[in-house]
């Protein structure tokens, strides 16, 4: 079984009792034994001067874009780093302040929009130019550390789903991430990374040994993870990408929608390593909340073979070819007026125009293939395993 950076942390940690010591963590800082790390560190004499939760709360419950409260855990102080502008995203000079060393251990999907990423990043800017030391313990990326997919994110297209001009699948974890972040904005910090142990990079997560936790609460498996990087594109549209239902990302669709329809499409039927069922169902919260979509169920049949970002854009093509109630969004998103949604997700406007001026499906995928390629190669420099 694949050992955690928190778990070798936890056996190498005796010199930090006398530190004064923050952790940035969720309800995914767990040992391989489910137990939560805060209380881990004070069976070890490891004081905790105070705790931050990344969006949706250090127990996972707020949905997406909705604040997390300041709380306590026991005597601990809790900062929430999801507030309700993009100042609350990073920690305030007073809470950061005294504290000799901060602790990062959340667990990432793999995909670039995911938030928690860009709460390491943020945290790192904080932190530049202080004494402070910063220790992110390693986890796995769900989704393994072989295949990288999709656009990299283009200057003037950063935002908290997008902080680093990598690949929408990125193939790295999170220790992975906080050097390349390092080096991206030149940050002048104190950086370690436990390593886990037993990792390899062909891994997906089911081949760890570890326990799913959802990292939050529209993430319910790692079947939802697969298919994220794609799916979650559907957040810059009106097609729901299944929430409120309990396997959002793997069920989309809309009202509008016809599944046999759609499932016609060309561009859904180039889309490899995929079953995709006609479907219906109905959205408790969300979305079309209490109205009957009719879309699609996804079950990966070939994981190895499933582009997820590609099928993603191949679905908002088609229906947008179909049916003329498609829309993209507009409006904030992420604490972002400038840009619509899908653009920053996509990490420019790029793809989106291609798909306004209908562009063919293998002209839009053929569009990010050199510099995932070029990315690729760029970011093993980073590869720690």
């Amino acid at each position: 079984m694949v050992k955690t950076g928190l778990d070798v942390f936890l056996a190498e940690s005796g010199n930090f009792k006398k530190k004064r010591t923050a952790l940035i963590a969720n309800h995914t800082s767990i040992t391989s034994g489910l137990s939560y790390s805060w209380d881990e560190f004070i069976k070890k004499g490891i004081k905790l001067e105070r705790i931050f939760s990344p969006e949706h709360g250090l127990f996972g419950v707020e949905q997406d874009q909705s604040p997390a409260a300041h709380s306590r855990v026991g005597d601990i102080p809790l900062t929430s780093l999801y507030g309700s502008s993009f100042s609350s995203l990073s920690p305030s000079p007073e809470d950061i302040a005294k504290i000799d060393c901060f602790i990062f251990d959340i667990q990432d999907i793999g995909s670039r929009y995911y938030t928690y990423a860009a709460t390491l990043i943020l945290f790192m800017r904080s932190l530049s130019g202080s004494a402070a030391e910063l220790i992110v313990l390693d986890r796995p990326n769900p989704l393994g550390g072989e295949t990288v997919e999709g656009p990299i994110l283009e200057n003037g297209y950063e935002s908290f789903v997008g902080l680093i001009p990598v690949p929408v699948r990125h193939g790295l974890t999170m220790g992975e991430i906080a050097f390349f972040a390092k080096d991206c904005f030149k940050a002048d910090v104190d950086l370690q990374v436990v390593k886990m142990r037993g990792w390899k990079r062909n891994m997906y997560f089911d081949e760890t040994g570890l326990p799913w936790i959802p990292p939050s609460p529209n993430m319910p498996s790692l079947g939802s993870a697969i298919v994220y990087p794609g799916m979650c594109l559907l957040e810059g549209t009106n097609i729901s990408e299944g929430r409120g239902t309990t396997s959002p990302f793997e069920i989309f669709g809309a009202p509008f929608i016809d599944p046999y329809k759609l499932l016609a499409h060309s561009a859904v039927v180039g889309v490899k390593g995929a079953v995709f069922v006609p479907f219906f169902f109905r959205p408790t919260f969300n979305k079309y909340m209490g109205e009957t979509c009719g879309g699609f169920f996804i079950h990966i049949n070939s994981r190895r073979d499933y582009e997820s970002f590609a099928a993603g854009v191949a679905f908002v093509k088609a229906v947008r070819d179909i049916y003329p109630r498609f829309e993209f969004s507009h409006g904030v998103y992420e604490f972002n007026s400038v840009h619509p949604a899908f653009d920053l997700l996509c990490g420019s406007s790029r793809i989106r125009g291609m798909i306004l001026e209908d562009a063919s499906i293998d002209e839009i995928t053929a569009s990010w293939k050199a510099e995932q390629e070029t990315a690729a190669r760029q970011m093993m420099k980073y590869h720690m395993y």
